[in-house]
């Protein structure tokens, strides 16, 4: 499995449109800081997705997330590569016996397949939206990640990268 988080919030970029000629498309902007975190984690080979929406990013709700994984495959042993973030390593990370990481080199989001995950959800859920609440940004991420959890076929799509053949 590829691990990776991500922070959604109100603060948002304006992505290119469509509009008619000669009409200038309007795409509301706004700069509100106030976030929450995706965390995630991608079974590339069959397309399983198992995610978790909390409030900051810190080792105790690493080690949340990492027991909601284990909990999601009983009975198997996961082995999770994720990017070397100071929560993955730090000394009070709690991680559960069926559960062993595996450090991605530093600087390498292009090896990690959880990124595109988060690319998918801003492009097709969060574009050229505003959000008025921090439970609109909550709704709108939870809603994305059901349906990519319940769309194995396309989550395999988008995370099963050419050299992880040489490993399955």
């Amino acid at each position: 499995m590829f691990q990776d988080e991500a922070r959604y919030g109100r603060i948002n970029d304006g992505r290119r449109c469509w509009g008619p000629l000669p009409l200038r498309p309007r795409v509301p902007s706004q700069i509100v800081r106030e976030y929450v975190y995706a965390y995630g984690a991608v079974s590339p080979s069959d397309g399983q997705l198992v995610s978790l929406i909390l409030p900051w990013v810190d080792a105790p709700l690493m080690s949340l997330f990492l027991a909601h994984v284990a909990d999601s495959f009983p009975g198997e042993h996961c082995a999770i590569c994720m990017d070397g973030a100071g929560w993955h390593k730090a000394s009070d990370l709690a991680i559960p016996p069926s559960v062993t990481p595996i450090f991605l080199p530093p600087y390498s989001p292009e090896l990690n397949p959880a990124e595109h995950i988060w690319e998918y959800t801003r492009e097709n859920d969060f574009r050229n939206h505003l959000c008025h609440s921090m439970t609109q940004v909550m709704d709108i991420l939870e809603r994305s990640l059901h349906t990519l959890g319940n769309d194995q076929a396309l989550v395999r799509s988008m995370t099963r990268f050419d050299w992880l053949n040489t490993l399955c």
